[in-house]
């Protein structure tokens, strides 16, 4: 930056007139005539994932797998360095995203199709884009948005990429004409690096580095695994959204929260990309510990709110196994949370019920304890 000296700073305000002719108030966040499809969005800003930072959420969102912990036991599988958590990733990109996609949003419908194409290492840069797909009018009721993001690296790299739906309000109904789907807007896709596997290391590792029970071939299709422990969430999530850059005031505003009606009203309602974080990170110990990637996330959704004071828990329940890249398997995991009630109490008052997706029954007959639904793939290693 060029020299320059800067005039001594005398104090004016009493000078100037106030002019409340001239006040303006900024607004973020779109409304739903706003989303065009086919529209795509450069989200601001990006983030710099430092290996402390990384390393914070792991540990605060109770990862297992030493991958995101241990940068010995990254490097040992072929890796540069600590790998970034693919729900911190995901929890970034997202949050990049909502001043443009979400900000006046009512809610988050749902997640679609999520893929880890490239792994994050501990020191990345992580910026995104979103193409909005379609929008769906009803009435003077909100509608629904369907947008597909891409997360990139410093280097340009697809590192992750997902469809969201999102309910948004009309600002002014009468104006909305009705938009055909658009689902084949491929003109601005990123075109994907070949993704290159993780090593199952061959020199030897500490053998208390994970688990025992933990590998592809300690799972079968069909069991329910029921994680132990619980977690209590404080308002340490209001900063934690923050954070991770997500700027809409229902998670963090108590004034603005408290103003709003219906089931998304009163105490700051918690970002769901935490409590998804937090119910992947319960059920690590018993499921990903020994993971060497997570391939993605099929179709998931938020059935019921959290706040501050709720206890989360996660139940598991083995899809299919299948093999992998040479010392590894793919495991198709169904993930359930529930809060205030552990998992095994939800699954002997719920039984099979729980594990119906919540998005296909009748209002009157969901679980009000169920707060979350999700099906994810993962490479793990075998013995």
């Amino acid at each position: 930056m060029q020299a320059f000296d800067f005039p001594k700073q005398i104090e004016t305000s009493a000078k100037i007139a106030v002019d409340l002719d001239k006040v303006r108030q900024p607004r973020y966040g779109r409304f739903l005539e706003e989303f065009i499809p086919g529209t795509t969005f450069q989200h601001p800003r990006g983030l710099t994932l430092y290996p402390a930072f990384a390393q914070e959420f792991a540990t605060t969102f109770m990862q297992a797998n030493p991958l995101y912990l241990d940068e010995t036991f990254a490097r040992a599988h072929g890796f540069d360095s600590l790998l970034v958590s693919p729900l911190m990733v995901l929890n970034v990109v997202l949050s990049l995203g909502v001043q443009n996609n979400s900000e006046q949003a009512i809610a988050h419908l749902g997640y679609y199709d999520v893929e880890f194409p490239q792994p994050v290492l501990a020191g990345d840069t992580l910026h995104a884009e979103s193409l909005v797909l379609n929008r769906r009018m009803r009435g003077t009721k909100p509608g629904i948005v369907r947008v597909r993001t891409h997360g990139f690296n410093q280097r340009g790299e697809v590192v992750i990429r997902y469809e969201r739906a999102i309910l948004i309000p009309p600002k002014d109904p009468a104006t909305l004409v009705e938009q055909t789907d658009i689902d084949s807007i491929e003109e601005n896709t990123p075109t994907l690096l070949p993704v290159s596997m993780p090593d199952v290391p061959q020199r030897p590792l500490p053998i208390d580095a994970t688990g025992s029970n933990t590998y592809f071939e300690d799972f079968s299709i069909g069991e329910t695994i029921l994680h132990s422990n619980g977690r209590t969430i404080t308002d340490e999530h209001m900063a934690w959204s923050y954070r991770l850059g997500n700027t809409h005031p229902l998670h963090y505003d108590h004034i603005y929260s408290s103003q709003r009606t219906g089931p998304m009203s009163g105490a700051p309602i918690v970002y769901g990309g935490l409590v998804f974080a937090w119910l992947e990170g319960l059920a690590s110990r018993d499921t990903s510990e020994n993971a060497l990637w997570d391939l993605g996330y099929t179709e998931g959704y938020h059935t019921q709110p959290a706040v501050s004071g709720d206890t989360l828990y996660a139940v598991s329940r083995v899809l299919d196994i299948a093999d992998g890249p040479e010392g590894s398997g793919m495991l198709t995991l169904q993930l359930i949370g529930v809060k205030n009630m552990t998992g095994t109490t939800a699954v002997n008052q719920y039984g099979a019920d729980l594990f119906e997706k919540e998005t296909g029954k009748d209002r009157n007959g969901r679980i009000p304890h169920k707060i979350f639904e999700i099906e994810r793939r993962l490479l793990v290693k075998k013995r």
